[in-house]
């Protein structure tokens, strides 16, 4: 007999009898055929209710409380709710009077959002936000809400390469690790076999499976449909959605070539706030999960995991030489590859990276993390929301910072949050000069630069956010960067550049020193490092891809 797994939660807390029966009855009449809708009278009364589905091992999308209520009111109650389901969307049903304690609910206590009573019609006043905020939480939950099986060692580099992969696609999958699950090794069978195992839906079973094995299983565009677009697009980050939204809806024919997932660095953030639009921020992976889905219903072609091995250029054509074998070529080329963490500079590094040691927020070992002490190397903007996102699971999360003040990189409405965060430690004047450890990472030494005196410091997880550097070196001798990869564009293109410009007009703003080939977002020389000006950078150079391509 088959047992099926009970439906995602949405539960809703209010003290008043006829206003969470009537928020119940919208709920249930949109809501009750992929969710159970729970409901309760008080916050103690909820917080009870969770801790049993808790124990159960149930999931819960989402918590809709109302603000005032007795004893706990609703920022408290989601507060704690949050230590339970760190994973649900948090949200407060308030009185206009109340949205003050509503939008620094949402700054200082992690509310993803605020809904003012009444919500007539539920049409458009209460469904569009909870469609929203339940779309979000399903492209972030993964583990244990259907999907693929994994099966090996969760210190393996290869599986955490396979989770890693997996979640940030939105890929639904179950991991299971062999020293914890006694479910792993019946799942492996006795035969054993060659780990990681992943096994698909249908049953198929691929024994030490790969990235590349598992992208073709899964049917992920691997293939282009055709030999030649308007503009080809390589980089899926912010700039790259950016510019193949904005190509594909003014009637390009467009490709989009990502070689790991769509979202690109900014796409492991945790959390990003001060993204126009979001008062309540969103994780990099909403971000690219938004665009990708935007940028296809333009029609956009997305090959991913596809690796761009060279490029050459042939007059006004420019031709895209793919690991996977094939070549494409294109009218317009625009380049947002961005950068890479750089790798942690202390001794022993190299043999745990992935095995305790990660680059950028890798937030498929949050579950991991449960009541661990949890390191964060960096003092950027990246850094700080992986904090944040990390403090959610850990019992404590120390960030290590070689300067003297956090301000210097990093936003001050970040600074902020961690500085209220109790869990969180900042030690300034600090880096990480060797890791220790057998088959993982097990301890860190740790040097304060202001006394020259270190310390072994014990903890099996460190997320590096160091340093960025561009992935370029297969565009050598086509287009001119700086020293250290950096494409130059536009104003920053060398004299020597302008004087040997082939065309009659100037290079548009975002040009290379190539006429139809831009770069846009941090690959690019000069370039804020912010996800909306990369946005900016991709949508704008469109319109210059349009002016060149009606020159030809």
């Amino acid at each position: 007999m088959d047992i099926q797994t009970p439906s995602p939660v949405i539960l809703v807390v209010d003290d008043d009898p006829e206003v969470l029966r009537a928020v119940t009855r919208d709920l249930r009449r949109r809501y009750a055929q992929a969710y159970r809708i729970l409901r309760a009278e008080s916050g103690e009364q909820a917080l009870a209710a969770l801790a049993e589905l808790q124990e159960r091992g149930d999931a819960v999308a989402l918590l809709l409380s109302d603000q005032r209520m007795p004893q706990l009111n609703g920022v408290e109650f989601l507060s704690k709710a949050a230590l339970l389901f760190p994973e649900a969307k948090r949200a407060l049903l308030t009185a206009y009077a109340d949205t003050d304690a509503a939008i620094k609910a949402i700054n200082e206590s992690r509310v993803h959002y605020y809904l003012t009573k009444p919500w007539d019609p539920p049409e458009e006043e209460l469904y569009p936000v909870i469609d929203d905020l339940l779309d979000d939480w399903r492209g972030e939950y993964k583990p244990g809400y259907g999907g693929l099986k994994v099966v090996g060692d969760r210190w393996s580099s290869e599986a955490h390469e396979l989770r890693d992969f997996l979640a940030r696609n939105g890929a639904p999958y179950t991991f299971y690790d062999l020293d914890t699950s006694p479910e792993a090794h019946t799942l492996r069978g006795e035969a054993g076999g060659a780990l990681p195992l992943v096994i698909l839906p249908g049953g198929e079973r691929l024994e030490g499976a790969t990235v590349a094995a598992l992208a073709a299983q899964l049917g992920l565009g691997r293939s282009a449909s055709r030999p030649f677009y308007d503009l080809a697009i390589v980089g899926a980050g912010p700039a790259g959605l950016a510019a193949a939204v904005y190509g594909a809806s003014e009637g390009l024919t467009t490709v989009l070539i990502e070689r790991e997932a769509p979202g690109g660095q900014a796409g492991t953030s945790s959390r990003i706030e001060n993204y126009l639009g979001f008062p309540a921020g969103l994780s990099g992976g909403d971000l690219a999960r938004r665009g990708v889905a935007q940028a296809e219903k333009f029609g956009v072609e997305l090959l991913t995991p596809v690796t761009v091995e060279r490029l050459r250029v042939e007059g006004q054509y420019k031709y895209l030489q793919l690991a996977v074998g094939a070549e494409i070529g294109c009218h317009a080329l625009i380049l947002a590859t961005g950068v890479s963490w750089q790798k942690l500079p202390a001794t022993g590094a190299d043999r745990f990276a992935g095995r305790g040691i990660y680059y950028g927020a890798a937030r498929s070992e949050a579950v991991n993390c449960r009541g661990e002490e949890v390191y964060i190397v960096g003092a950027g903007n990246s850094a700080g929301q992986a904090a944040m996102y990390f403090s959610q699971y850990a019992a404590r999360v120390v960030m290590l910072v070689r300067g003297a003040h956090l301000e210097a990189k990093m936003s001050q409405y970040l600074v902020e949050q961690l500085r209220r965060t109790p869990s969180i430690e900042v030690q300034l004047h600090a880096e990480v000069v060797a890791c220790h450890g057998q088959e993982h990472l097990e301890s860190v030494t740790v040097l304060d630069r202001t006394t020259g005196v270190s310390q072994e410091r014990p903890t099996q997880f460190l997320f590096s956010f160091i340093g960025a550097a561009p992935q370029t070196e297969w565009l050598d001798g086509v287009v001119t960067k700086d020293p250290r990869g950096f494409v130059l564009a536009g104003d920053d293109l060398p004299e020597e550049t302008r004087t040997a410009w082939p065309l009659a007009r100037a290079p548009y703003p975002l040009e290379t020193s190539v006429p139809g080939i831009f770069a846009v977002g941090d690959l690019r020389a000069s370039s804020v490092k912010r996800v909306a000006s990369a946005v900016g950078e991709g949508s704008v150079t469109v319109s210059f891809v349009h002016q060149h391509l009606a020159s030809l």
